[in-house]
């Protein structure tokens, strides 16, 4: 059964001195909207009203106007079980390692969300969330670190960090084929700008690819599928991309090779500067070492 919306703010628009559009005026007014992202699609869904009538984005904001902002009720659903490690948490926030194969959030019941019900600590701030809300995703084939927030004002303070792009996140990947020490990747993604810095961490010869190299990536802007994209653009697939990849290249059954393995940034609450991190899976290091051995035994036969 579909929730029910429900009333979860009210602002009344004081004296403004200049003309604004609804959109552009929306950004910072809710805490639960903490993104241009999450503004738009709140309006696209018709959640947002203006004196008791439905909102456009384009709609001039007028001083003394009563701006509601609706959300779907908050209800514990039945737990995904499955097992989730939990890297870091405290009453305001949790780092998490998301399983490949399952969405980050989403209306199913198969996502990272609705599997962390009952395994972190409650917060007991007042604006806690009944559940807990990521304030970012990875696709539903990469596995690693994702920020959790506990409280609305958390999941508002990081939204705003990640749109000012003040969290350094980075991952680690197999390509198929070879790349230079150091360098970055700017082609642009649907026409928008996009920019990925990459870093050469070793490589193994391939009979595959002719060689499979571990990089560190790091996305500088945000785009979907940006570092999938920016590796197959360069004729450097990710090993396991059914979607980017080379065709008769990609490695069937194994899941995509892309992990985010670090986080680094400037707590929202605390200001502690966090640094979280995990090692490299061990499947990218089997995979690397059944690739060299192959490699090996076959030039060996035919000597």
């Amino acid at each position: 059964m579909q929730n029910k919306l429900e009333v979860v703010s009210i602002h009344t628009v004081p004296h403004i001195t200049e003309d604004i559009r609804l959109y552009n005026y929306l950004k910072g007014v809710f805490v639960e909207l903490p993104s241009s992202k999450s503004i738009k699609k709140t309006l696209a869904k018709g959640w947002i009203h203006i004196n008791g009538e439905k909102a456009s984005s384009g709609d001039w904001v007028k001083e003394g106007m009563q701006i509601s902002l609706y959300q779907q009720t908050e209800s514990t659903l039945k737990p995904y079980n499955i097992e989730v490690n939990i890297i870091y948490q405290d009453d305001w926030l949790a780092i998490v390692d998301k399983p490949a194969g399952i969405t980050t959030s989403g209306n199913r019941f198969d996502t990272l969300e609705n599997a962390l019900q009952c395994k972190l600590i409650t917060s007991s701030q007042p604006d806690a969330y009944v559940n807990p809300r990521a304030v970012h995703r990875l696709d539903k084939a990469t596995s690693g670190l994702v920020i959790i927030a506990k409280t609305k004002k958390t999941r508002v303070l990081l939204g705003q960090m990640l749109e000012a792009h003040s969290i350094d996140k980075r991952y680690h990947a197999l390509i198929s084929g070879d790349i230079p020490s150091v360098g970055q990747i700017t082609d642009p993604i649907e026409g928008l700008g996009a920019s990925s810095f990459y870093r050469k961490i070793t490589h193994v010869p391939s009979l595959r690819t002719n060689k499979l190299t571990l990089v560190e990536l790091a996305p500088l802007t945000g785009r979907t599928h940006q570092l999938r994209i920016h590796m197959a653009n360069r004729g450097t697939p990710i090993l396991g991309d059914s979607l980017y990849g080379e065709e008769g290249k990609v490695l069937k059954r194994k899941g995509l090779f892309l992990v985010a393995v670090s986080l680094q940034f400037t707590h929202p609450i605390s200001q502690e500067n966090l640094t979280i991190s995990i090692p490299t899976p061990p499947k990218f290091l089997k995979r690397m070492h059944i690739e060299e051995k192959q490699f090996i035994k076959y030039n060996s036969d035919i000597e």
